[in-house]
């Protein structure tokens, strides 16, 4: 899962997982999520990929303190128009 469009599905299905209370599946799934974006954020200018970064621990901010709707959120939102880019 290394394309864009099938990235951008699969954060869009672990969002609505996280907003289901599917934490734990949701959470498998982003970890693979994250593993298939690497490669399209290696390629990325190193402000954009400053800003991935950022975007990645507010993320996981968010799973630390098991809030599973703001998570979604930036699931669905900014990390898909992150990638995007």
């Amino acid at each position: 899962m290394t394309d864009l469009p099938s990235l951008v599905t699969a954060a869009q299905q672990c969002a609505s997982l996280f907003r289901l209370g599917r934490d734990i599946e949701a959470a498998l799934q982003m970890v693979e999520l994250f593993d298939g974006a690497m490669p399209l954020m290696a390629e990325r200018s190193a402000a954009d990929q400053q800003y991935g970064t950022q975007l990645l621990e507010r993320m996981l901010d968010c799973q630390q303190a098991q809030n599973w709707l703001a998570l979604a959120d930036y699931l669905e939102y900014e990390w898909v128009e992150f990638l995007r880019g």
